[in-house]
């Protein structure tokens, strides 16, 4: 069986701020009509991001064969030159000139809350790359291009791929009946539980609901773990013991880089969770989306720690 994992989402440079203070003592509920906030973030980064590049990222460190499906702008070159010494096949990447990489505007502060402002860039031409031919492990529609959602969703289908759907920070875009469409046509549905509550709000049906038309519906809670809808049955799996929590960014991108592993490897939604929860949990430790050190001894440690048992 092929173990490629087919990555439709965006390709992006983040610039992360840290605001040391929190957002609710700025803005007031009473005001937020007329918001003009400002806030001192005296620490900044710029780093590589984009929701598919992040999942590859951590997929590539433990053993995976990731393929990104993407866009980038003229300034793209220093970050495919980087996927390309990770080892991440980036031949279906697609370099267009006459737009800029998408990039996003983060700020965070202590409590881990998150400002983002976003340029999408070349990733909104994203649906000039197709799916490629050929086996595949899975697939996921992660935040891209609009057009490039609903068409890889398609061709996935059209391939017979199986593949996660994950709206993330792009299900506004969508209406009810898209959404519906979308979840009917994938194998399982992965969401944070904000996007949980908005994606039963628009599609008018439960998460229960969503999980009978999926094989599984993963819903990502932060600290309080992650649970698992298979067969009508929700199972919660606790997150992985961290060290210090630095910086959220990419967390959901790791714990899905895990999750697709596992799924490569034909593990069950629950043990394929388990490896996300730990994926998750390393990267938090680190800033940025891709900086986090990936060890398969050390996974495999952190790993028995919180669930007994060691993945490999």
């Amino acid at each position: 069986m092929s173990q490629r994992i087919l990555i439709s989402g965006s390709v992006a440079y983040d610039t992360i701020m840290v605001f040391d203070g929190h957002f609710k003592d700025h803005i007031l509920p009473d005001r937020v009509h007329m918001l003009n906030v400002a806030f001192l973030t005296p620490r900044l980064k710029r780093e590589f991001g984009g929701c598919a590049a992040n999942i590859a990222y951590t997929l590539r460190a433990l053993g995976g064969e990731p393929v990104i499906l993407a866009t980038v702008g003229q300034d793209g070159r220093e970050y495919l030159d980087r996927l390309t010494r990770l080892q991440i096949d980036t031949s279906h990447v697609r370099m267009l000139a006459d737009h800029y990489t998408a990039q996003a505007f983060i700020t965070t502060d202590l409590a881990d809350n998150q400002i983002t402002a976003f340029h999408p860039g070349a990733m909104s031409q994203a649906h000039q790359v197709s799916v490629p031919a050929g086996a595949a492990a899975f697939g996921i529609v992660a935040p891209n291009g609009k057009d490039a959602m609903l068409g890889h969703a398609r061709e996935f289908k059209a391939h017979g791929v199986p593949f996660l759907f994950d709206p993330g920070q792009g299900l506004p875009m969508f209406d009810g009946e898209e959404l519906r469409a979308l979840i009917s046509d994938a194998s399982a549905v992965a969401v944070n539980d904000y996007e949980a509550s908005m994606l039963s709000e628009k599609t008018g049906w439960s998460e229960a609901e969503i999980a009978g038309r999926v094989k599984a519906l993963i819903v990502t809670r932060g600290a309080q773990g992650s649970q698992v809808w298979v067969d009508g049955a929700c199972q919660t799996i606790a997150a992985a013991p961290i060290r210090e929590a630095l910086d959220p960014t990419g967390c959901g991108d790791a714990y899905r880089g895990g999750l697709l592993y596992g799924l490569s490897q034909e593990w069950d939604w629950v043990r394929a969770a388990r490896l996300g929860s730990v994926m998750g949990a390393i990267k938090i430790e680190q800033q940025g989306a891709q900086n986090h050190t990936i060890s398969r001894d050390d996974v495999a440690r952190r790993h028995e720690q919180a669930y007994a048992v060691r993945p490999w």
